[in-house]
């Protein structure tokens, strides 16, 4: 099932078109995949910026075109003798800003096609490197030739890619075994409805599990207006506040009953927020439908 997949089913369930997903999950991984609704969409760009947490076990001695153990095997060999300290030091060296080329096998664009389709036909075309940040690494389990490790990386990080880079520094090849996305920005995987609830559940039964937009902006810095700053702000317009943030730092601004109405970014040395974003009031919960 793919992360689109997901997003269908959603739909037609919730009986709601305004659906999206944030932050494409591979469909041979599991885990926590962000569901947006409604006026809640347009917050996308900035829970797919956060970080992501994976839990990933990397098998070494192999290369396949997928980077992934479903993948067409390329080469196979042995595995030099290493120790978890071993790898731990050179998971070390991918900490940080890195370069990555993204995988034929990806959902990323390339003359107006995604590059999955053209791999499927057998194309293969020059990608340009990205570069990516990887939070941490943490080497959880080493046994033979496997290894389990937790990665906590920003927006548009391959695990596949670094699984196979680990591979390629130990001069053996890696692949991704199995894959769990277990945390987007403030969703983590202990908190996530399981989909057999998704599937089995009534609509309404789902509605009531639907968090507030804001839910996406956990941890941001707050703004709270009056009804006149309130009603200028939803119209476009920069409105004063206490400095309270430098020029450039995005806020989550709500009104004085709590509802998210948009974001917005300190201007003017922190003397006013500007608007980037606007929400429409648009409260979860169950739909009444005329009758």
């Amino acid at each position: 099932m793919t992360s689109f997949d997901v997003v269908t089913v959603v739909r037609r369930r919730l009986g709601i078109r305004r659906v999206g997903h944030a932050g494409t999950l591979d469909p041979a991984a599991v885990g926590v995949l962000p569901l947006l609704i409604g006026e809640a969409t347009k917050l996308t760009p900035y829970l797919t910026g956060q970080d992501k947490e994976y839990v990933v076990s990397v098998r070494f001695g192999l290369q396949t075109d997928t980077h992934d153990i479903g993948g067409r095997v390329l080469a196979e060999g042995p595995v030099p003798p290493f120790t978890r300290e071993d790898l731990e030091r050179l998971c070390q060296s991918f900490v940080g800003v890195v370069t990555q080329i993204p995988p034929m096998y990806s959902a990323v664009h390339h003359g107006g096609r995604r590059l999955y389709e053209l791999a499927r036909q057998g194309v293969e075309v020059d990608r340009e490197p990205r570069q990516v940040t990887i939070h941490a690494i943490r080497v959880e389990a080493v046994e033979d030739s496997r290894a389990i490790l937790r990665v906590v990386c920003g927006k548009g990080t391959y695990v596949r890619v670094l699984a196979a880079d680990l591979g390629r520094a130990l001069g053996c090849g890696g692949v991704v075994e199995h894959l769990l996305r277990s945390r987007v920005g403030p969703f983590e995987q202990a908190s996530a409805v399981p989909w057999a609830t998704v599937t089995g559940e009534p609509g309404d039964a789902l509605w009531s599990r639907v968090l507030p937009p804001d839910a996406a902006l956990s941890g941001w810095p707050v703004v709270r207006l009056a009804p006149p700053a309130a009603g200028a702000f939803t119209h476009g317009q920069p409105v004063e506040v206490a400095p309270s943030a430098s020029g450039g730092t995005l806020v989550r601004v709500h009104d004085t009953h709590g509802t998210l109405v948009g974001i917005g970014a300190f201007v003017a040395g922190g003397g006013k927020v500007q608007p980037l974003r606007i929400l429409h009031a648009d409260r979860p919960g169950t739909r009444v439908l005329p009758a």
